[in-house]
């Protein structure tokens, strides 16, 4: 059960609640993501896709650290990387050009969260890519795509190829730059996100390790995606995310501001 929302405020005046409550919700995962030591000083970018037909999205102000990120600093923009509205803080190009396509081809991918930890590059940079002989692992398999390093993220023309890199999946190892996930909410992407990195910490401690791996047979991963995929949205997802907005919020509230 998901707490009482939080009064409204003069900030959260200029917007619908709808949009205010997605706005709370993005703000929290940036210093999650921060808290967890996945952020990237003021590169890299969780967005969130805004109800209505517009396709308008929120993402972070460009040279903002992510606990600096609040509610109402977000960027609202096009798929065009315009700014809709009042906008006091630029965008990251880069930012863009990923996520609008993502946004623009998958209804589902509601939530783009992007990363570039140690481990994450780690793997992305290793030609076998991920293993599926984890316990995190395992729940991805048959959901991570692969799509090849082209530089920085800057043309229009990498977009079809980076979509039909990601497919159907909610997964994407962006080979040699690092990871990326969907979700149906931002809780989910999180969720697709943490259970990823897991995975990938997981991996590079084991290859530094000695002896022969014991592997997950495919049947068995195939089923424990199936099981973990039943779970659906609003259940395991979102008790995670909202565990961590808890201990967020006991650190510093202000990004409810």
């Amino acid at each position: 059960m998901n707490p009482a929302p939080s009064p409204r405020t003069d900030a959260a005046s200029r917007f619908s609640p709808e949009e205010w409550a997605l706005r709370q919700d993005l703000a929290a995962c940036y210093r999650i993501v921060d808290h967890l030591g996945w952020s990237e000083i003021v590169v890299n970018h969780i967005t969130v896709r805004l109800p209505g037909p517009e396709h308008h999205f929120l993402i972070n102000p460009y040279g903002l650290t992510y606990d600096e990120v609040t509610a109402s600093n977000l960027v609202k923009i096009d798929l065009n990387g315009n700014p809709v509205g009042e906008a006091t803080h630029p965008v990251n190009p880069a930012g863009f050009v990923i996520h609008s396509a993502i946004h623009a081809a998958r209804e589902d991918a509601i939530c783009v969260l992007h990363t570039h930890t140690t481990e994450g590059q780690a793997v992305a940079i290793k030609k076998g890519g991920l293993n599926f002989n984890s316990f995190y692992a395992a729940q991805l398999y048959g959901r991570v795509g692969y799509h090849d390093f082209e530089g920085l993220s800057l043309y229009e023309d990498e977009k079809p190829r980076l979509l039909a890199s990601l497919g159907r999946n909610t997964a994407l190892i962006l080979r040699n730059h690092g990871l990326l996930t969907t979700g149906r909410s931002i809780a989910e992407a999180f969720f697709n996100m943490w259970r990823l990195q897991r995975a990938c910490e997981v991996q590079v401690v084991l290859d530094s390790m000695r002896g022969e791996d014991n592997p997950i047979p495919a049947e068995i991963a195939e089923k424990c995606a199936r099981d973990a995929d039943s779970f659906g949205p609003g259940s395991v997802s979102e008790q995670f995310f909202r565990a961590m907005v808890r201990k967020v919020e006991r650190i510093d509230r202000s990004f409810r501001s």
